[in-house]
Formats: structure tokens, C-alpha cells, sequence
């Protein structure tokens, strides 16, 4: 296979990662998928994180762009997407790992099944590595399945620039990785998963998803501007929302049997 059908580009933004980045650039450096890129710009660090990047360069598959300005999460993905050379794309933030052979197994499912756009099921960390849960993941998703809850997560997405080209993040400050899947789902008729645990999302104090009231907002907000939701419509899908994710904190076992099968 030519690497033109091959190539994957990892887009991974950074901002203040000094302690984390060096694990998850490794865990891209150990994938047992040779044929790939990855992208990382900075936006703006303030600590060591450039620094810690450097050495890393000499592997000419790993391209760094630093921001004069800081573009926030959206923003820095979408510079990442403009350099990206390869057919697929895909996520990996600077705090979240891999296991080694995500790319290899999800490339393959991606290509046996002509599947154009794919995620995983993947576990969360905490900021030591202590592994806290695993998050499963329904068989496949479409539009108006994403609307209610948003079952994707960014370091387990892939999609084929092939059908469609490039699609961007839509530039919101938070929940925008949630409205690049539902802009890819008006495109792709489903999304499908891997029930493999392939990645680590580490949660961390203080981060920007850990806001709740503000997370409630801005998919309120995606839901109204990228979902093309009117109030009432919106109004019923942040209900499910906030319904499925009070299940599935008082009742995992509850949660996958009622969401995912």
C-alpha cells in the first residue's frame, strides 16, 4: 500500500504539558503501525514544554509548530489538520496514551470494513497513571445517537480525509472535539467502534472538562450552532445528556446495558 493510502497524521495540541508529553509522544513512537505523523503545536506554554519536545525532533515523522498567539484546543487542532499530509487523522492530546497497537488494529478494522470514520473504547487515569475505569463504547453512533451523549472520545477518533477531505474543528472553547464529530456524522452516516480498549484518557485536576456547569454550556451550544438544534429540540437532547451521565455514575453496569449494548 502506497503511503498516500497509508499515512496517518496524529494531531496532538499542547499547552503547559511538561510533565505529561514525553509519555505520550512515547506511546505514538511505540505503535507497532509504522506509517504515520505526528503533529504537535504548542500553544503558547509557559513551562518546559517546548523544551521536553526538542530532543524528539530527530525523528522526522514528528513535526513541531509553535502559535505566536494562543488559538485554545479547537484552534491548535486546526493548525495541526493544515499541515497534516496523511489520509487519515487522527487524536491524541498531550496528557493521553496509547496502547501500542491502536493504530495497527484500528486501521485495520477501518480498511476491512470500508469505515470511514472509528473510535474505540479506551480507560481512564488519573495524573499518577492509577487506572480508574474503563469506558466502553456502543457498536456504532450517528447523528442524532451523538446529539443525546457523546460517546467518542478525541484520543480514540480516526477519520478518512478521502471521501470528504479535511473537516476542522469548529472553533469552541470547550466540547469542540464533540462538534467535529457531529460536523464528520453530517458526512458519515455512522461512526463505528472497536469494543478494544485502545487508549488512556488521564483526568486531571483542574483541567477544562472537569468544569461542569461550563461543559453543560457549551453543549448547549453545540448542540444550537453545529447540531442545527431549535430550543425545544435542544432543550430534549441536554436532557438525555444529562440523564446518561447521571446513570452512568451511580450504575456502570446500569449504563452499558441501557447505552451500549
Amino acid at each position: 500500500m502506497s503511503q498516500a493510502n497509508s499515512l496517518i497524521s496524529i494531531i496532538m495540541p499542547a499547552h503547559n504539558v511538561a510533565k505529561y508529553i514525553s509519555e505520550s509522544i512515547d506511546s505514538v513512537l511505540n505503535q507497532t503501525y509504522l506509517d504515520w505523523e505526528l503533529i504537535i503545536v504548542d500553544d503558547c506554554s509557559t513551562d518546559e514544554t517546548i523544551s521536553v519536545i526538542t530532543p524528539f525532533l530527530e525523528d522526522t515523522r514528528i513535526r513541531l509548530f509553535v502559535n505566536d498567539v494562543n488559538l485554545g484546543g479547537a484552534g491548535s487542532r486546526n493548525v495541526a489538520i493544515k499541515h497534516a499530509r496523511g489520509r487519515y487523522v487522527a487524536f491524541l492530546d498531550s496528557d493521553d496514551l496509547w496502547t501500542s497497537y491502536k493504530l495497527e488494529k484500528q486501521i485495520s478494522f477501518m480498511q476491512n470494513n470500508n469505515v470511514g470514520f472509528s473510535f474505540a473504547a479506551h480507560t481512564t487515569i488519573d495524573e499518577q497513571g492509577n487506572i480508574l475505569e474503563i469506558i466502553n463504547v456502543p457498536k456504532k453512533v450517528n447523528f442524532k445517537t451523538l446529539l443525546k451523549h457523546n460517546y467518542i472520545g478525541c484520543l480514540t477518533a480516526i477519520y478518512d480525509t478521502k471521501p470528504y477531505g479535511k473537516i476542522y474543528m469548529p472553533l469552541v472553547k470547550k466540547r469542540q472535539d464533540f462538534a467535529l464529530w457531529l460536523e464528520l456524522l453530517k458526512r458519515f452516516k455512522y461512526a463505528y467502534s472497536l469494543t478494544d480498549n485502545l487508549g488512556f484518557y488521564r483526568i486531571r485536576s483542574g483541567s477544562l472538562s472537569r468544569s461542569k456547569l461550563d461543559a453543560f454550556k457549551y453543549y448547549w451550544r453545540v448542540l444550537r450552532v453545529v447540531g442545527e438544534c431549535n430550543v425545544l429540540f435542544a432543550s430534549y437532547n441536554l436532557t438525555c445528556y444529562l440523564f446518561i451521565v447521571f446513570i452512568k455514575k451511580k450504575n456502570v453496569k446500569l449504563y452499558n446495558k441501557l447505552f451500549i449494548g
